[in-house]
């Protein structure tokens, strides 16, 4: 049985990082240049990560399935990024920010690696500014700050509303610094498939060329993965169409565990739905809950005049709206965390409350914010926002409310990793959303790209010298041994099986009923009866998929749908492994919802005897479950109590 070490150093929760850096083994400058580094993911994380470990002397490779890093899907973070600055001396501070964190996580995270987080947030910034990002100033000159969900406190740095863009770029910029100096090696246009392990050690990879279908093989002294978050596994989703899991499902199937997989967060405020061939959905920066007010009617013949058409929301006097998050949790108010936010929204469109079309949908209004600050203040703020809305619905948010509904956004799961982001495969690290160990069951607002770039810029390049200075001795790895050769046919054999099956349906097909089973069994609401049918109604799908799919086209060249058939035969075994996650854990917390587990007032109603540990999965041979493993998390600096924002 796999042993769950999380080597977390000893000593007060404050010094643990300072001791495990002063303590760690290191690799001299000699020395790192003999080492070869593989990282797997251009975005955030990925490009932070190799430009940190180029810049300090190590031969890297990094990859990406996009034609440059630039377009990786960090650039679609809107609102902004979390640091405990404390610039407008509200009250913040690193452990406030920790404390924050482990709370809106709903006490599901690792105290330590929270802590750490938290600690490193502040140089974030420093250095992103040293990078050029424009973050948004006060008149005087110093940075601005807003609030985000979850947080009673202004912590977000923010650049309108393109952070992520912004930030992005700084990270492309040192990347291609390292690239022009020869420490970097950028393979765009490839698709990692397999993980190669030599001797039990991660040793490489094995890729395909999105062009010319070449399958190569890439050996390195340790591999990074970086790939982001598996949201598709739901069709719908903010995601960009090809975020996707098969880099890290790929070493989950040589021996990585997955851990949580089913901590999925719902945003709440997306473009909501609006027809049956739509492949994805649109966020809406959770920023604009600090100056928008949600609400749908009070009167539920409201709510069905505005469905039909009859009437607009500007029929409906203020006595007559009901400010449901306001009404509910009078403390946070429209700033609750996100999955408080997502399962207020649905209770209030499953009891007929809701407006659009479809009725599934809640209001996000300016009119009072406009009023109070003026239009040229919320330009300011979010005037791209409100163009992205105005070109897709084809309404002026400035004029009449946008209309939002919770959309499948995050991924909190992923491959387990220690104190030191290292997977249970020696030499295989993982960083960023591809990993599960900051969030619990439920991520804060503006922490996603804290945490990619913690991990890469300050974390990992510390980390991973505790493992490589044990690599010095090591010669090159050799890719024409037998591991990879062996990897190699592998991938070859499944890409052909695709363009074999010779079936009559397409992958878009199977991977949109995947996403049905998903979201009614899986998604905002969880039970044991759904549960167990999902798992059923998913494994009935995968036989169906492997003798029904109808993959056109050539291996040798260019060929979309075969990049999609691996990805989606990849979701359909994590949707499996997500839904026993989630039959698993009888409680609820975070974006965990089981209906069985809620407080009298349809709170999320934890667990702590049972339930406080990360559920570790192992995968196991063909025709067998998987068995799952656990790491109990012990809070010593945190009292564990139901999280109330109101």
């Amino acid at each position: 049985m796999t042993r769950l070490d999380a080597r977390i150093p000893d000593g007060p929760l404050a010094e643990k990082w300072t001791s495990y850096r002063s303590g760690c083994r290191l690799v001299s400058p000699s020395n790192k240049r003999k080492l070869d580094i593989i990282v797997v993911g251009s975005g955030l994380a990925g490009a932070s990560a190799a430009a940190s470990l180029g810049e300090l002397g190590y031969n890297v490779k990094v990859f990406c399935y996009q034609d440059s890093p630039r377009r990786a899907h960090s650039i679609a973070a809107q609102g902004g990024i979390n640091a405990a600055k404390n610039y407008p001396n509200d009250g913040d501070s690193i452990h406030r920010l920790f404390h924050d964190t482990v709370k809106g996580g709903d006490y599901r995270a690792r105290e330590a690696n929270v802590y750490r987080l938290a600690e490193v947030s502040n140089s974030i910034i420093d250095l992103a500014v040293a990078q050029g990002v424009p973050f948004a100033r006060e008149y005087g000159g110093l940075l601005a700050n807003r609030s985000f969900g979850g947080a009673q406190v202004s912590r977000t740095f923010y650049a309108r509303g393109q952070t992520g863009q912004q930030l992005l770029l700084g990270a492309y910029g040192a990347l291609s610094r390292q690239i022009a100096a020869g420490t970097v090696t950028l393979f765009n246009r490839r698709d990692v498939l397999d993980t190669v392990l030599v001797d039990g050690r991660a040793r490489g990879i094995i890729a395909r060329n999105l062009v010319t279908g070449e399958i190569e093989r890439h050996a390195a002294h340790a591999v990074v993965m970086a790939s982001g978050g598996y949201g598709n596994v739901f069709y719908l989703s903010t995601n960009a169409m090809g975020s996707n899991v098969s880099p890290v499902w790929s070493a989950y199937r040589k021996g990585a565990l997955m851990a949580n997989p089913s901590f999925t967060q719902i945003h709440p405020t997306c473009i909501p739905v609006h027809g049956d061939f739509q492949s994805k959905l649109t966020l809406m920066s959770e920023s604009l809950r600090n100056d928008g007010r949600i609400w749908v009617p009070a009167n539920k013949k409201d709510a069905e005049r505005l469905r039909a058409g009859e009437i607009t929301p500007a029929d409906i006097a203020e006595p007559e709206r009901d400010y449901y998050l306001e009404r509910r949790y009078p403390a946070f108010g429209n700033l609750v965390p996100r999955d408080v936010a997502s399962r207020a929204a649905k209770e209030r469109c499953d009891a007929g409350y809701g407006v659009g079309r479809t009725g599934m949908a809640v209001f996000l209004d300016f009119g009072e914010a406009i009023e109070r600050k003026g239009r040229e203040t919320i330009e300011a703020l979010y005037g791209n926002l409100f163009d992205m809305y105005r070109q897709i619905v084809a309404e002026d948010p400035y004029r009449t409310p946008m209309m939002i509904y919770p959309a499948v956004h995050y991924t909190m799961g992923g491959l387990w990793v220690d104190y030191e982001l290292m997977t249970t495969i020696p030499g295989l690290f993982a960083i960023g959303e591809c990993n599960f160990s900051d969030h619990g069951a439920n991520r804060l607002g503006a922490s996603a790209l804290m945490q990619g770039l913690a991990d890469g810029y300050f974390i990992l390049p510390s980390t991973i010298s505790n493992y490589l200075a044990g690599e010095i001795h090591t010669p090159r790895i050799d890719p024409s041994s037998e591991a990879f050769t062996l990897a190699a046919e592998s991938v070859r054999a499944r890409l052909r099986r695709y363009l074999e099956t010779g079936g009559s349906r397409s992958v878009d097909h199977f991977h949109r009923r995947l996403g049905r089973i998903m979201w009614e069994h899986c998604g905002m609401a969880r039970n044991e009866a759904g549960l167990q049918e999902a798992i059923e109604e998913i494994g009935r799908l995968r036989l169906e998929y492997r003798e029904g799919v109808r993959v056109p086209g050539r291996m040798d060249r260019y060929n979309p749908e075969l990049e999609k058939a691996w990805r989606v035969e990849d979701f359909l075994e994590l949707g499996e492994l997500m839904a026993r996650d989630a039959l698993m854990r009888r409680e609820s917390c975070g974006g965990h919802f089981r209906e069985e587990y809620q407080t009298p007032e349809g709170e999320a109603l934890r667990n702590d005897p049972e339930y406080a540990f990360v559920a570790a999965w192992e995968a196991a041979g063909e025709g067998d479950g998987p068995s799952m493993h656990r790491e109990p998390l012990e809070f010593r600096d945190i009292e564990l109590t139901q999280r109330c924002y109101k």
